[in-house]
């Protein structure tokens, strides 16, 4: 799974290339020319990329050469002419899978900006100014709640918690709560807020696969994913609390200081007229949001509207906006470099067409298939068999069998909820993830075995509310 939480692929991990996956894709590429000299198209053969895909990546090669790979052995396999390959191009360049690319350069730029001008870290103080800190339980409550607003609000892990915590590490150290306590309430808050954000690159992406809206989208599957998240958490933060306080695992006096933000940091009064700059123009593009079906062209627009609000509510001048703008779209350049790449690997596969081969043989048989059984097998394929970015994971799994479920009867809703888990699932476990590290990092935890506890109990009442959902939405 790619790191969500830093948003960037490590040069060090780039480099590296296990033998094996040398050897798989030197194979995978020498049959996608055998088949595409060999074989006609609209073949199963067209699906050979996908399984390469997740060969790949199951290997340890990183998830951007892999895309790469794939899509090589994609033109392999269809062989197209100079005239074809410049409309493949083209229609890869318009289609949605590159236009959430753009979302997520946008958001990154966004984030930035929310930084820069102390928004961010204004709208965390007054979150847990609201919350009161009166004791560990309060104290709790308010960072689960800021992280989820936060993150909710700039539709990323990365820009949102980083942020957040060093604001709130001083606050959870004079409360007494501990490094695990910590890492559990900020890992539950933020992912919940991840699972409910409206510009989350894998929400647009599940809203645009599922063709629905965004109140369609928290009905079904991001606010019970984030109303089990809340529950569970007060339930088990405080657990961990007690766990661990009388352990060596609270922080130290020095730690009770907030970390120094940058010598150019902006006035206060400044970072509240930013931060109430950005939550009106939130209001106002949520509401719109909602009442319309914009789709994902409302965060084309809004994306750039809310940082140039920001941006003059926080008096920045021009050139650092550009500059803020431009240094977090640029660490986010790579994901859209991924998004194009797949967008040409599915128009590939689209030409290819084994959809067609599939349905013609096996039409009949996937209409009388239990809806509630391909639903199941298509979410648990997701979650341990499609590795990669959330948004990637929900585009890869709507084209491979989003056809079948059509074809089997899977409505709208119950999709989303399909789509959700697939990609969402694996950042709870079953086994330690980046995105559950990279909190224990800014945390300054060291217990794994505690954070995974913190992911399983959010992750077995999920799984139980959504197998439920998907049944009773088949039934």
């Amino acid at each position: 799974m790619q790191n969500t939480l830093t948003g960037s692929t490590p040069r060090s991990e780039l480099r590296r290339m296990p033998p094996v996956a040398t050897l798989v894709a030197t194979t995978g590429l020498i049959v996608s020319l055998v088949v595409g000299v060999t074989v006609e198209t609209s073949t199963l053969w067209g699906f050979g990329p996908i399984v390469l895909y997740g060969l790949l990546a199951a290997v340890g090669m990183p998830i951007l050469r892999a895309t790469i790979v794939s899509v090589v052995s994609g033109l392999l396999i269809l062989l197209p002419g100079a005239r074809m390959a410049l409309d493949m191009a083209g229609e890869a360049a318009t289609d949605q899978v590159t236009v959430i690319g753009v979302v997520i350069l946008l958001g990154g730029a966004l984030a930035e900006i929310l930084r820069a001008t102390g928004a961010a870290a204004s709208i965390v103080g007054a979150a847990m100014r609201f919350a009161g800190t009166s004791n560990t339980t309060a104290v709790a409550a308010g960072i689960m709640v800021t992280c989820l607003l936060l993150v909710g609000a700039l539709g990323t892990l990365a820009g949102a918690l980083a942020v957040a915590v060093p604001v709130l590490l001083p606050i959870a150290a004079r409360a007494g709560l501990t490094r695990s306590a910590t890492a559990s309430a900020i890992f539950i808050g933020g992912c919940a807020g991840f699972a409910v954000a409206p510009f989350a690159s894998g929400n647009i992406a599940i809203m645009g696969a599922a063709d629905i809206g965004y109140l369609g989208y928290l009905l079904h599957g991001g606010g019970p994913l984030a109303a089990v998240s809340l529950v569970v958490g007060m339930l088990v933060v405080p657990w961990m609390q007690r766990r661990t306080r009388d352990l060596d695992d609270h922080y130290a006096p020095e730690e009770l200081v907030a970390t120094a933000t940058d010598d150019d940091a902006p006035t206060n009064r400044r970072a509240r007229r930013a931060a109430v700059a950005f939550t009106v123009t939130l209001g106002a593009v949520l509401v719109v949001e909602t009442l319309t079906t914009a789709g994902i062209v409302l965060p084309i627009v809004a994306l750039p509207l809310m940082a140039a609000a920001t941006a003059l509510g926080g008096g920045m001048s021009p050139t650092s906006f550009a500059a803020s703008a431009f240094r977090g779209a640029s660490a986010l350049a790579w994901l859209f470099v991924l998004f194009f790449l797949l967008a040409v690997l599915f128009t590939a596969i689209a030409r290819i067409n084994p959809f067609s081969v599939v349905l013609g043989s096996y039409g009949t048989d996937i209409a009388h298939l239990s809806p509630f059984l391909l639903a199941m097998t298509v979410a648990l394929i997701g979650w341990v068999g499609i590795p990669g970015a959330s948004a990637a994971q929900v585009v890869l799994v709507d084209k491979v069998f989003g056809e079948l479920a059509a074809a089997a009867g899977i409505g709208a809703g119950v999709w989303v909820v399909v789509l959700l888990f697939s990609s969402k699932a694996d950042t709870y476990g079953p086994l330690p993830n980046v995105n559950m590290l990279g909190v224990m990092g800014l945390c300054r935890s060291a217990n794994v075995r505690n954070i995974l506890i913190t992911g399983w109990a959010v992750l077995v009442p999920a799984v139980i509310l959504y197998t439920a959902m998907i049944y009773l939405g088949t039934s």
